[in-house]
């Protein structure tokens, strides 16, 4: 199992790999699930994105968010990962969209907590005025910009 994770701090940003280390001091439980592992970065990251590699939607995702000013922890999925993301809700528009016969399970965006969807139900909560307060609520930005 592998995920790895990035935390954008700006244009350059920092990657780190989660990999099971008995030397690092990143080093993750090697007994936790992957559905457990998802839960555990969901409610420890206020905003968080679970990607495919390469995500081109992924990108689109993180450069909307960083334009209000909040830089998500992205998270890379392996193909066999993706399936332990939590279901959608019945308000993500991704939710049934197939591209390529992949499902959207990934990329998908959490704001505390609560899955948002992806790309498409991101920028229909921004459109629709609802994504800065959600933001605000949270935390990760402490005014309307």
């Amino acid at each position: 199992m592998m995920m790895r994770t990035n935390n954008f701090y700006g244009e350059g940003g920092v990657r780190l790999e989660l990999t099971p280390s008995t030397t690092s001091p990143l080093a993750i439980d090697v007994t936790e699930s992957t559905e457990m592992r998802i839960q555990r970065l969901i409610s420890e990251n206020p905003v968080v994105i679970f990607t495919r590699s390469s995500c081109c939607m992924c990108h689109v995702m993180k450069k909307l968010l960083s334009a209000i000013g909040v830089y998500p922890t992205v998270i890379e999925l392996e193909e066999e990962e993706i399936s332990a993301l939590p279901p959608s809700s019945a308000g993500d528009l991704d939710d049934h969209h197939h591209v390529n016969n992949i499902p959207a399970d990934a990329p998908a965006a959490f704001i505390g907590g609560t899955r948002v969807g992806g790309l498409e139900s991101l920028v229909a909560l921004h459109l629709s005025g609802r994504l800065v307060p959600k933001l605000v609520e949270v935390g990760v930005i402490t005014h309307v910009v």
